[in-house]
């Protein structure tokens, strides 16, 4: 599992599997959910980001990714 947040666009993206994604639903205001051929979930993005987490969350994904 990945997770980025990328402040460009400020949007938080969990990645459970990688691979090319078959179909994607946006199941609440900005949180967009992929899916692979098989139905799995294969990632969630959350747009607004900061809207939506606390922003000691981001900041503690900026910390891991940067220590990575």
């Amino acid at each position: 599992m990945k997770i980025n947040y990328d402040s460009e666009i400020n949007a938080l993206n969990i990645r459970f599997q990688e691979g090319n994604y078959e179909k994607s639903i946006e199941v609440a205001g900005g949180i967009i959910v992929d899916y692979t051929a098989d139905k799995k979930i294969m990632s969630i993005e959350i747009l607004d980001a900061n809207e939506k987490i606390p922003l000691e969350t981001i900041r503690s994904v900026q910390k891991a990714k940067s220590a990575a």
